[in-house]
Order: structure tokens, then sequence, then C-alpha cells
């Protein structure tokens, strides 16, 4: 202990030590059993290294310098782009920066970075647009959209019946959620009985809320105590809860929840279920409907996956097996309701 430690006097050095020993006898369990148990926190709120290895043999870049993949400009998809968006020589892209590895913030905790971001880039390369990648909460792009103070949003935006009515889409990666727990947990989440009086960390406005509300319904439906929903400003904040035991399951995109099952060693994936339930739904780059850019940014979307850059961002991030084979544009008059009937 330092000998000009604050509380202490200095000419007291008994009992400064006593009270040392005490201090740290008290914290000792509450560190290393835990840890011993396999059920902790080993570090949510630790300073992130600048890459990471992970159990699946990628290594994660968090760093600034990110050396990003980049396309040549397409002609053809840079000429579809509407001449309002075009005149400034940029693509004004929103992406909410929260969740490794789909977009945050490297180890400088001011630049973003991620998959979404590398796509993102790809798309305005392809388009001979510079990058203009503004940083927003997830609660807030789908105004600053309507607004126009964003062009398109990259930031695993799944399509459902209540977005298409406000904008058009291109679809970019398949899209999951997981369900994580405890490592020493025994979960395994297959429907709404899993979840029955469990506490579950969930975000707000998101597919994976709906998901939930659903389930929930389903569970009063049969008489079932519904799950306690849980809110939290941050992933570290929804982790730190998950790993504390104040919440039992954590529904994120699967994306995050492998990322961490694969460099943590306290906690697991424990479930599995597309993002669009009860039917199917992608990850798509999220334009204002009717102004023309879908079209646009889909074509680019298509040359980043001909000529291979596109898998190589998804690969690069550990995420190759949401690949798609095609994107595909995605507005109201062509969305498909989970029914089967065309809206």
């Amino acid at each position: 202990m330092p000998r000009t430690t604050h509380g202490f006097a200095a000419d007291e050095p008994k009992l400064r030590s006593i009270k040392g020993r005490l201090l740290a006898l008290a914290v000792l369990p509450a560190v290393v059993l835990p840890v011993l148990a396999g059920c902790s926190d080993p570090g949510a709120s630790a300073a992130q290294p600048e890459s990471e290895a992970a159990k699946n043999g990628i290594v994660y870049n968090t760093s600034v310098d990110q050396n990003r993949i980049r396309g040549e400009k397409d002609a053809a998809a840079a000429a579809n782009v509407p001449a309002a968006i075009a005149k400034d020589g940029k693509l004004t892209v929103a992406t909410t920066a929260g969740s490794i590895p789909l977009s945050f913030h490297a180890t400088d905790d001011k630049t973003p970075i991620g998959v979404e971001v590398d796509i993102a880039q790809l798309v305005a390369d392809k388009l001979g647009l510079e990058l203009d990648l503004q940083v927003t909460s997830w609660e807030n792009w789908p105004l600053k959209t309507q607004s126009g103070d964003f062009e398109a949003v990259f930031s695993n935006v799944g399509i459902n019946a209540a977005r298409v009515k406000l904008f058009d889409f291109s679809t970019y990666r398949a899209a999951y959620m997981g369900f994580e727990a405890k490592k020493c947990s025994t979960y395994d989440i297959k429907g709404s009985d899993d979840i029955s009086g469990l506490k579950i960390s969930v975000g707000s406005g998101t597919n994976q809320e709906k998901i939930l509300l659903a389930w929930n319904k389903e569970l009063e439906e049969k008489g079932k105590a519904p799950a306690a929903l849980q809110y939290y400003s941050s992933d570290a904040d929804t982790i730190l809860a998950l790993s504390s035991g104040r919440t039992d399951l954590n529904l994120a995109p699967f994306p995050s929840v492998t990322y961490r099952e694969n460099t943590r060693d306290d906690l697991k994936v424990v479930g599995k279920v597309n993002a669009g339930w009860p039917a199917e739904t992608l990850v798509a780059a999220t334009t204002l409907k009717g102004n023309g850019l879908a079209p646009a940014i889909t074509d680019a979307l298509n040359s980043t996956i001909k000529d291979g850059s596109y898998g190589k961002v998804l690969e690069r991030w550990g995420l190759s097996e949401e690949a798609i084979p095609e994107s595909k544009t995605v507005t109201e008059a062509t969305f498909v309701t989970p029914a089967g009937t065309t809206k």
C-alpha cells in the first residue's frame, strides 16, 4: 500500500497495515472465488486490447488503424445515385457503434469500426462517394433518416412490416438473434416456454424486443409467467448485469453473442432465433422510402459480392456464415408478410 494513501495518517503505519490486510481479505472472495466457479465477469469493463484472438481462430483488430478492405467505383451503380444525394460527393451513413463486431468504437474510444462500417465503406467506394459516417443512438436513426440528416443506415437493421412503411432496404446479411447466458447455466432456449419467469435484457425498439413481447403474449395466453424484460443503456452495462446475475439471459444480435462466446470464458450461446420470427428476415441498408437510393446501394452491394470484397469483409469479422448470395431491394410494395401475403 502506498505510504501516503488518502485516509491514513503517515504516522500510523501499523493501523494502515491492518486496515490494508482487512480490505484485501474482504475483497478477495468477491474477486477470486467466482472466477474459480466459472460464472464471473472477468473483464466486461477492462481496457480493450488492440487485437483479440477468438476461439474460432479469428483475430479481431480493434485498433484505430483498420487497413480497411476498399472497393473500386462501379460506374453503373454510381450512375443510379439520385442527383440530390450525389451532389455533395458524400454518402452520409448512420451507425450506432454499440456492439462488437457489428459497429463499435476502436481502442481510442471514438473511432467507429466493425463489419457495418466496413460494408458501408465498400458501398460508398462503389458509388464513387466519400463515406461520411455519423454515430447515433438506435432510437434516433429512424427520425434522422426521415428528416434527411442520414442518407443510409448500416447498423444491423432488420426488415419488418412496420419499417417498410417508412423506409426502403438493400439486403446484405442474414439476420439472427442469439440468447446468451452464464457458462455455468443449463438454459436451452427454443421457444416461449423456455423463457417463462426469467429476467432477460433486450434493446428497446429492436426486432429482438418484438420477439420477446410476442413470446410473452404466448406465455400469458397459456397462463404461464412471462419473462421480465430489462433495458440497459450500453452493451457494457448489459453484460455486467448478465455476468453478475441481475439478469438470466441477454437477447442480442447473433454476431455479438458469438463474439463474446469466442472471446470470453464466462458466457455462452444458449439459443438462436431468426430476427424476423415467426418468419425470416435479413439485415439491410436502410434508406428513406421512395428517395431512389436503395436500388443504387443494392447495385453497389452486388458489385462487392461479385468482386469478392464483400466476402473478405465478412471473413475478417468472423461472419462468413451470414453471407448472402445476392442483395435485393425491399420496399413496402415487395415486402412479404409472415403470413405469406404481399403488402
